[in-house]
């Protein structure tokens, strides 16, 4: 069926299109209430169709269309099609990370803090973002100079024969050993969880009434604690509560803009304290709307970040607020608000987030402009085709052939683009052959995968650098010939045996070009070399660090990380388990005769 005929037998329910290139790509995911309506409309007149829409409707050969159930399941089937094709004409998101989080597990009898940056529903509770990373760091020794929670990982049950230095320090008041009891403990998890939702009046008065029932009870040295605790507490308070004496739960979002080039500013607002911010920077915007800017992000931005608000403050009304708070609220399992205040404190707060935004966008710029120098520099030093707006680095990483990866680092305008990092574990080279690695790597770059994007048309670099000299150079040219990618400039950067300096090699030169040291075309080369060697080293050490863990009990069917944990310690190791006889392992706990059996006849053929 034609485009034409796609067109004349559109439904009129709620639902998903995908516009296509020649290629199949998917150049366009939007939603509709009606989908006849909307879809048609793109075809229908060329009046008031902004320069962009106009030439994506130019390269569309066909389309896609998936019925909805509503308009609501047509948003999350929306966010779900843009995350999976990153569209060309789609407002999308780089930053595609989690962020930090802070877990409690209270369904535990002596639940511990930990880092996360996945929201589970698991019953624990979770608070946070905390963005920057660092400012989790710094609520978490705060924390633990307020609330002596325990930071290890052994297992509480008050038998503990002594406690570990963290007692002596006073970082932890041992429920080890017994001395801390477990109503106590719970009654300390009880103020954290209120310091955590910013209800600081009420945990001052709680904490004070206790400190007098010690004085008047004569336990002067746990009042002193107490007095030291409610300073503490005030002190952080005093520096933390710069928005409000409510405890709102807010997200403020600021907007600035200049010609192509947009930046969004979040504040993080949790128990009326600032938690965090974040900036979102997009470029080649200058034909999306405010308004559809904004709201694509809010779609994208709450698509995967974990815990929503009760309140985002925008900039400006939106047309789909009604729908985006259906469905934000579905997402958070409590009423949800988009507002857009006209005067007030939360205006101020809103001015605040603008004026962030435009602070970054300032700065996005002046990091821009200083880029494109180093850009024309090095395309002017090499002699390149094109300007290197997007660098490719590759490298390998391995000892003696084992544990063999490469890495892909991105940089665009001379900045690094880590949402477009890629790992690569070697799969078809044994032994200790970077070159064939090298050519391995290069190769499942460029492959285009069947029923997929072509991935080389829309991501193509201008520049590619390889860790290394000629050899590795010769490796990876013919891969390119091979995919047609001949024309794309390719470079290897190394040091020359006894050199000081750096050294460009290219194809079919033997002779390589000596980079000026302190140039900063020579430091761009530099940090794209050398952040690809830090990206394959990290990702190599995550693999052999993997298999040295790596127990005989891993590879037995049926037996996933609980049961390996209970046998473990049930046992005390590996050769008690292994020495155990059938009945024995049936009776261990999380063990049923199944699993028992597997496990049984699994060690031994290993033995």
């Amino acid at each position: 069926m034609d485009l034409k005929e796609k067109l004349n037998t559109l439904s009129k329910s709620p639902g998903v299109y995908l516009m296509k290139g020649a290629r199949g790509e998917v150049l366009y995911v939007g939603k509709a209430k009606v989908l006849a309506n909307r879809v048609r409309s793109y075809f229908q007149s060329s009046r008031g169709v902004t320069p962009r829409i106009a030439s994506m409707i130019a390269r569309i050969v066909d389309l896609e269309t998936i019925v909805t159930g509503s308009e609501l399941e047509a948003l999350i089937l929306e966010n779900n099609l843009i995350k999976r094709h990153r569209p060309k004409y789609n407002v999308t998101l780089r930053d595609d990370k989690n962020y930090p989080l802070l877990r409690l597990p209270i369904k535990e009898d002596y639940p511990r803090l930990e880092k996360v940056r996945k929201l589970k529903q698991d019953g624990a509770r979770y608070f946070g973002p905390y963005v920057p990373g660092g400012g989790l760091r710094e609520i978490m020794g705060l924390l633990r100079r307020i609330f002596p929670i325990p930071n290890c990982t052994i297992e509480i049950d008050g038998k503990l024969d002594r406690p570990c230095i963290e007692y002596e320090i006073k970082r932890c008041l041992a429920p080890c050993t017994g001395y801390q009891s477990k109503a106590e403990y719970a009654e300390m998890i009880a103020q954290l969880i209120l310091f955590l939702e910013g209800k600081d009046k009420a945990l001052v008065k709680t904490l004070k009434t206790q400190m007098q029932q010690k004085s008047d009870a004569l336990d002067f040295e746990t009042a002193a604690r107490l007095r030291d605790q409610i300073r503490r507490v005030e002190r952080a308070l005093q520096h933390q509560r710069i928005t409000s004496s409510k405890l709102e739960d807010q997200d403020v979002i600021g907007l600035a803009r200049d010609k192509t080039l947009a930046e969004i500013h979040v504040i993080f607002v949790r128990g009326g304290k600032v938690i965090g911010r974040k900036d979102f920077f997009f470029e080649q915007v200058s034909e999306i709307s405010d308004e559809a800017l904004c709201a694509g992000f809010v779609k994208q931005f709450y698509h995967k970040e974990g815990l929503v608000p009760r309140e985002i403050l925008l900039p400006f009304e939106l047309e789909e607020a009604p729908l985006l708070q259906q469905w934000l609220s579905s997402q958070s399992g409590k009423s949800v608000h988009l507002r857009s205040p006209k005067r007030g404190k939360k205006k101020d707060l809103l001015q605040l987030a603008k004026d962030n935004a435009e602070n970054g966008l300032s700065g996005q710029k002046k990091v821009r402009s200083g880029g494109q120098a180093e850009l024309i520099m090095l395309q002017a030093l090499l002699h390149l085709k094109k300007l290197p707006t997007r660098i490719e680095g590759y490298d390998i990483s391995n000892i003696m052939g084992t544990h063999a990866v490469g890495s892909m680092v991105v940089f665009e305008n001379g900045l690094p683009l880590k949402s477009d990092y890629r790992h690569f574990k070697i799969k078809t080279i044994e032994g200790a052959n970077d070159f064939g690695m090298m050519a391995e790597v290069l190769s499942r770059r460029f492959r285009k995968k069947e029923g997929s994007d072509a991935e080389t048309e829309t991501k193509q670099p201008d520049l590619i650098l390889i860790d290394g000299g000629l050899g590795q150079l010769s490796s990876v040219d013919p891969v390119l010939q091979t995919y047609g990618l001949g024309a794309i400039d390719l470079i290897g950067l190394a040091k020359e045996r006894g050199e000081r300096f750096e050294r460009v090699f290219l194809p079919y030169e033997t002779e390589p070009i000596a980079l000026p040291p302190g140039d900063p075309a020579t430091h761009l080369l530099m940090r794209v070399r050398d952040e690809a060697h830090r990206f394959a080293v990290s990702y190599h050490r995550k693999i052999r660090s993997k298999a040295m863990t790596e127990t005989p009990l891993q590879k037995v069917e049926g037996i996933g990380p609980v049961r390996r944990r209970a046998l473990l310690k049930h046992f005390g190791s590996l050769k008690k388990i292994r020495e155990a006889n059938l009945q024995t392992l049936k009776d261990a706990p999380a063990m049923n005769v199944k699993s028992a059996t597997a496990v049984f006849e699994a060690l031994r053929k290993i033995n």
